[in-house]
């Protein structure tokens, strides 16, 4: 294989991870769930801060990206328990909320922890294909994408906590009549939203630095991926993700990384105005035909 072809499909998988990683939790919270997470992003940061916090105290670092993981989802779990729940059927509440939540934390992080918060550097190498050199640590988020797709598909697809949770999201009175623990089921996936997104920041801890305003770098494609991937986020997300990536990344290698977002997000404009359903309704027509 070239060294132009290969850069190109390494390009393209590290977008499509990206898009993926970032977008994850959020189709949980706001694709099944209905609430405008607008606090996305600093769950994003709770991952990274936390993840280079522990990794600093020694901790090897997958177990530090562990940390990191489930203290974003343990975050999440008592949000939704304190200011989350009362605001299912009021989703305009949810996004000034929620917002609310982000500047929070966002000024909160940079008045106790300072502007700047000690990184780590990224990790396995990288090698060579022709005259590219490529890191490897990139092709292990890509694996970690996919990872991701598969878990979120059988964990609400093949599991009872799955079938009680898509219920519950549907109709969640009658779901309530017929025993679902709906208050559970509300606290748990917004916890297993929010510890996605803690993964998410996690993942990406050793390639950037650490500021408190870190989160705004991956809600836009967050909320444009799940957008586009429509009403049924465990069938949308992941074409949503593969389409934009291929739009973006051919983007990038051709004019650049500004002419890659725009074009990103022009595609974006397009996509929604041509498929007003997302890709979900789209390919829940054609398997219906």
């Amino acid at each position: 294989m070239s060294g132009d072809l290969f850069s190109y499909i390494y390009q393209f998988a590290d977008v499509f991870a990206f898009l993926v990683l970032s977008a994850a939790g959020l189709a949980i919270i706001f694709g099944m769930m209905g609430i405008i997470n607008m606090a996305h992003g600093e769950f994003i940061m709770c991952g990274v801060y936390v993840t280079s916090a522990t990794y600093h105290m020694g901790l090897p670092l997958v177990l530090a990206q562990a940390c990191g993981t489930a203290a974003a989802g343990l975050v999440g779990v008592v949000l939704e328990y304190l200011v989350i729940r009362p605001l299912y059927a009021r989703p305009l509440d949810s996004l000034l909320v929620t917002l609310g939540v982000s500047l929070i934390a966002t000024q909160g992080t940079l008045v106790i922890l300072g502007s700047t918060f000690p990184g780590i550097g990224t990790p396995l190498g990288s090698f060579d294909v022709g005259a590219y050199t490529f890191s490897t640590y990139r092709m292990v988020l890509f694996a970690a994408a996919i990872g991701v797709l598969g878990f979120v598909y059988v964990l609400f697809m093949r599991t009872g906590f799955g079938v009680q949770a898509r219920a519950t999201m549907q109709n969640a009175a009658m779901a309530r009549a017929l025993g679902v623990p709906t208050s559970r089921i509300y606290a748990l996936s917004f916890g297993i939203g929010a510890a996605l997104a803690g993964l998410c920041g996690a993942l990406y801890a050793p390639t950037m630095n650490l500021i408190p305003t870190m989160g705004a770098g991956f809600i836009v494609e967050a909320f444009v991926t799940v957008v586009v991937g429509g009403a049924s986020v465990l069938l949308g997300t992941a074409p949503a993700a593969a389409v934009l990536a291929i739009i973006r990344s051919g983007l990038n290698a051709w004019y650049g990384q500004v002419i890659g977002q725009i074009g990103l997000l022009i595609a974006v404009i397009l996509i929604v105005r041509v498929l007003p359903s997302g890709f979900s309704g789209w390919l829940a027509r054609r398997s219906a035909s």
